[in-house]
């Protein structure tokens, strides 16, 4: 089975999970996934507040920690898509702290939930019908966002999102579609100098997952739109030179 378009029928139904739930971009696309008509879970560590007939509200809360990513496994059993969208800005505090803190939150974290969902598609074997995984991985994975913490967690996620894309084998890229997320500044309790705005971001991201991009990018830096594809390119050439090396 090979990468197929998301078309407006395929939102009916489909169960969709996002960590970040509760955050801006979270926020707008929960609105704008509930509007197609897809069922959306809503994973968080807050205490749940559950007011479902708010549009931009999920269907369904679930709660989670980070390090406790198999406590998840019956959700992400039943979904169709994962969107991984949680993370913390420690800005201008780099204590030891806080860089442990953002490295396992945003990225170690989003990398077990990746290796678990594929874990579980693989053991499914439901070859009917592909599985997504989107990962946003921030503008911050290849330039600078006054938080250098911040900076070196993602591009650490963003880089292992790379190294999973030009390993990804015939088994299982026949189950389960990659997608990364890489977006310029908007508007959140982590970005307050944020000048887009998280519904125009939502919609966007989801045009191009319809127009079946597998590389999404929402900046308003025209440089972004060039230095990622030249990135990525360089990363998989890189890393494919690597195997036919004998050391």
């Amino acid at each position: 089975m090979t990468q197929q378009k998301l078309l407006k029928s395929d939102w009916e139904g489909c169960r969709i999970g996002i960590t970040g739930a509760n955050g801006s971009l979270g926020r707008a696309l929960i609105k704008k996934l509930r509007t197609k008509g897809a069922f959306v879970i809503g994973l968080t560590h807050r205490a749940i507040q559950k007011d479902y007939a708010l549009e931009n509200e999920p269907q369904q809360w679930v709660r989670w920690r980070c390090g406790e990513e198999d406590s998840l496994d019956n959700t992400l059993n039943s979904l169709d898509i994962l969107i991984l969208n949680h993370g913390i800005n420690p800005k201008g505090n780099q204590s030891t702290k806080n860089i442990n803190l953002a490295l396992d939150v945003n990225a170690l974290s989003t990398w077990r939930l990746i290796e678990r969902f594929e874990e579980l598609i693989l053991k499914s074997n439901n070859p009917k019908k592909n599985k997504e995984i989107w990962i946003n991985t921030s503008e911050a994975e290849i330039q600078p966002a006054l938080s250098p913490a911040y900076e070196i967690s993602k591009k650490l996620i963003g880089e292992l999102i790379s190294v999973k894309w030009s390993n990804l084998n015939k088994e299982t890229s026949n189950l389960l579609v990659i997608r990364k997320m890489v977006l310029g500044p908007f508007k959140s309790n982590l970005n307050s100098l944020g000048i887009m705005s998280p519904d125009i971001v939502a919609s966007l991201i989801i045009k191009q997952i319809e127009l079946n991009f597998s590389l999404i990018i929402v900046s308003p830096n025209p440089f972004t739109y060039i230095s990622m594809p030249t990135v990525e390119l360089l990363r998989r050439i890189y890393y494919r030179l690597t195997k036919t090396i004998n050391y």
